[in-house]
């Protein structure tokens, strides 16, 4: 049985998670550039299997009072498809609803819109898209 947590995960079992996502490919981040990055996150949610092995991941960035960003939803790849996912994003909305957040923004992969949108997120109209600058 898979069990959930809200502390931070150790920074070797981050990295070793993150890395499966192909994100870092070119090695952009440190292990303790992530470890410290998911540290100051509003709010934690890691799953671990039942050998204590991180296999999900997902944070929430917050001002407290209207802006929440769903970030880093990672879920190993030898447990995909098994509703590990899903779960993160039911728990981590509501959080959000706990804390009275009442906006939830998040960036997603093409091709995986479907899966948020599946939990009432929206697609943002293409007169308001979201912008960048890539450092």
């Amino acid at each position: 049985m898979n069990s959930f947590s809200n502390d931070q995960p150790s920074s070797k079992a981050f990295y070793h998670l993150y890395q499966t996502t192909g994100w870092n490919d070119e090695g952009t981040y440190s292990e303790e550039q992530l470890f410290r990055a998911i540290g100051n996150s509003w709010h934690i949610l890691c799953v671990y299997n039942d050998n204590q092995q991180l296999i999900g991941f997902a944070r929430l960035i917050s001002d407290g009072v209207y802006q929440t960003f769903l970030c880093d939803l990672i879920v190993h790849p030898s447990c995909q498809h098994m509703g590990i996912g899903s779960e993160i994003v039911r728990r981590l909305i509501d959080h959000c609803r706990s804390q009275g957040m009442h906006w939830i923004q998040l960036s997603s992969a093409i091709g995986k819109q479907s899966f948020y949108e599946r939990f009432g997120f929206k697609r943002r109209p293409d007169e308001g898209p979201g912008m960048q600058l890539f450092l």
